[in-house]
């Protein structure tokens, strides 16, 4: 007669083996691979780089004497190497966005539409949408979490250096590589990528035209920005000094003006023979300023955040509906 034994308790459990990647997630990170390790090391040596250069100008800082000494009277060729510095950093951050849309958003649906792995992937039991869910997510959370990262502390130095840096925070320098603004500008372009890869389905002309329609995006935000939010105005005696509360702005437009409000275009009378009489005769006394406070920079940053982000959804839907309706 048999009888049912038991494992004795003293014999070692079975071993699990490590979970390891499996299925879509396996599948997109492998085809991807090259992208992900160039994140990766983008965060460790690009944060490294941005924590030793700002480490690097407090203490040329502390050393000249700041914040004790006015930055005004430190050593012009202090002020300029630390301000030189801070804009090859804050240029090379600003690649970011251009980089992803290029190499992630344009090659990410047309690459696979071109080799036929989406035909492959979709014939083995894997819908279309989840196929598109994994591809859409994986690049979306790279991008976020690089630039999230880097935008991040590339802020940090920004306020660490702003007393040393002379070009106004509205240009791109600045203003397109901190606070929320990285981010989702590289959501817009990696988005503008995806949808033109999956339109045209050839990886290397959607790469060409994700480049060339990246740079009329550039050029395009760059004229929207100044009209993100209202200027304010100030008037001043025509030579005068200007007020404090210039200090830190960013100057839009300029007038010259009489004292009841009068506006004349800032070149009137400039190149007149007799300037000082033209100006008394139209009774021209103040320069008239529009601009933008410092404190104003986070909302027109978050402002244009807002509108890239709508931009992006709705380059995304494009995208999966055109996707979803095309023939593999």
């Amino acid at each position: 007669m048999s009888t049912l034994t038991r494992p004795s308790v003293t014999e070692e459990p079975t071993r699990t083996k490590p979970r390891r990647l499996r299925g879509l997630l396996w599948l997109v990170a492998r085809q991807h691979r090259a992208v992900l390790l160039a994140c990766a090391a983008a965060i460790v040596f690009g944060s490294a780089w941005i924590i030793y250069q700002r480490h690097g100008l407090l203490h040329d800082a502390h050393a000249a004497g700041l914040p004790a000494t006015p930055v005004d009277e430190v050593d012009g060729a202090l002020r300029m190497r630390l301000e030189n510095t801070f804009n090859d950093v804050a240029s090379y951050v600003g690649y970011l966005p251009m980089l992803f849309g290029l190499f992630l958003g344009a090659p990410l649906l047309a690459s696979d539409h071109e080799n036929g792995t989406a035909r492959l992937v979709t014939t083995q039991s894997v819908p279309r949408g989840r196929w598109l869910l994994w591809k859409l997510g994986f690049a979306l959370v790279l991008v976020a979490v690089t630039t999230a990262v880097l935008g991040a502390l590339l802020t940090w130095y920004w306020h660490a250096a702003r007393p040393f840096v002379s070009i106004d925070w509205l240009e791109a320098s600045i203003f397109d590589s901190t606070g929320p603004v990285l981010l989702t500008t590289a959501l817009f372009t990696t988005s503008l990528g995806i949808v033109i890869g999956a339109l045209v389905r050839r990886a290397v002309t959607a790469m060409t035209l994700t480049f060339f329609g990246t740079f009329a995006f550039s050029v395009v935000f760059d004229y929207l920005k100044p009209h993100l939010a209202t200027p304010r105005r100030v008037a001043f005696p025509l030579d005068g000094a200007h007020p404090a509360v210039l200090n830190g702005s960013v100057q839009v437009d300029q007038w010259v003006g009489t004292a009841s409000g009068k506006l004349y275009g800032w070149s009137t009378c400039v190149s007149d023979a007799d300037s000082d009489g033209c100006r008394a005769r139209k009774g021209i006394v103040n320069s008239v300023w529009d601009y933008f406070g410092y404190d104003q920079m986070a909302t027109l940053q978050w402002t244009a955040a807002a509108l890239l982000l709508v931009a992006s959804a709705a380059l995304l839907a494009l995208a999966v509906w055109r996707t979803r309706r095309q023939a593999f």
